[in-house]
């Protein structure tokens, strides 16, 4: 299995991941042939990549951290919360609750989880899926910092509801393919503000909940907002959510540009420890994340082009790999593996879209 941009998609290509419609309907089952009229579909909903399956990839198989049930229930729950206060009605948080257990739950079964599979997006779910993602990148960083069950759900809950705030704030704006104005950026700040004032009337809720809300965005050397807090002053689950949010929409494709490589991300995030982020929680957040995740084409240092099959947990940045073509683009008659551990003086010099 690996992950490629639709545009990449050629007739017959194998899909090797059942798409899902916004409401957790079956689009297309895994397995199926693709043809030019399911890619036309894909373009007009929105789903940018996709996985499939082909000779250089089918025997990787990437799992999800959590079960794809737990995950369209997540974004469902989401989602009927945003809509209700979109309605001007009441704030219902079982459903919010009841999942949440259910992903603390998968999440502590788990020993050692990493991080391989990006979710795929669509435009209409894009806020959903990103409140999923932040929640289970948040709940993995906070076992890692060995954060009990209340702890966990209380985080959970927050990083869920981190940009309820959003309902407030003008479609035209949030997904305003150019710049933002100075105007318009000011107005997308006060989805922080608006989200504490909507979680902190719910008596149901932990007053953390509101406070991560309020605070995910404020900067750990004291630029971010609402409050400009700085270091410690902020409570260890927004700087959790934090990193979790910069990490979630920068390996996202929107409207206004493309994602970036996760090694890159992962790059931006450690340089900006101590200074926009918590180190510590950056560095936490990172054990858990494949910087190459399988089925990623790559090209190494001797020229050669190769894909991801396996990841070594304690080195990250050196997985090992399936040499496909030799230095010079031919296609290798026998694929070899190399453990890139073993191999110190070969790195990983660029990460390819296809090859």
């Amino acid at each position: 299995m690996r992950r490629i941009s639709v545009e990449r998609v050629r007739e017959g290509m194998e899909l090797a991941k059942t798409l899902y419609s916004i409401d957790g309907n079956v689009l297309l089952n895994a397995g199926i042939k693709l043809k030019e009229s399911y890619v036309r579909k894909f373009k007009e909903i929105g789903i940018d990549e996709i996985y499939i399956n082909d000779s250089l990839s089918s025997d990787i198989v990437i799992e999800d951290i959590i079960s794809d049930e737990t995950r369209f229930e997540a974004r469902m729950a989401v989602k009927r919360a945003m809509d209700n206060v979109m309605h001007g009605n009441s704030l219902d948080v079982k459903p919010v609750r009841n999942v949440v257990g259910k992903i603390v739950e998968e999440l502590l079964s788990i020993k050692d989880a990493v991080i391989n599979l990006q979710d795929i997006k669509t435009l209409d779910n894009y806020t959903f899926a990103h409140s999923t993602n932040v929640c289970v990148l948040s709940a993995v960083t906070g076992i890692s910092m060995g954060y009990g069950e209340g702890q966990l759900k209380d985080l959970c809950m927050g990083a869920l509801f981190h940009d309820i705030g959003k309902t407030k704030v003008p479609n035209e704006i949030l997904n305003k393919a150019g710049s933002l104005t100075a105007e318009e950026y000011e107005i997308i700040k006060k989805h922080s503000r608006y989200g504490y004032d909507i979680l902190k009337q719910n008596m149901e809720l932990s007053a953390y909940v509101g406070y991560i809300a309020l605070t995910h965005h404020e900067q750990f050397n004291g630029e971010g907002y609402p409050l400009g807090l700085k270091g410690k002053a902020i409570h260890e689950y927004s700087r959790i959510v934090s990193v979790a949010d910069v990490y979630d929409a920068m390996t996202s494709n929107r409207v206004y540009r493309k994602r970036l490589n996760i090694s890159e991300v992962v790059e931006y995030l450690v340089s900006l420890g101590d200074h926009q982020f918590d180190y510590e929680i950056v560095r936490k957040m990172i054990e858990h994340i494949s910087v190459f995740p399988l089925g990623t084409y790559v090209t190494l240092s001797t020229g050669e082009t190769a894909i991801v099959v396996d990841n070594n947990r304690k080195y990250p940045s050196r997985p090992v790999v399936r040499l496909i073509k030799d230095p010079y683009g031919v296609e290798y008659e026998i694929f070899r593996e190399i453990d890139l551990t073993s191999y110190n003086n070969i790195v990983i010099s660029n990460v390819l879209d296809d090859i």
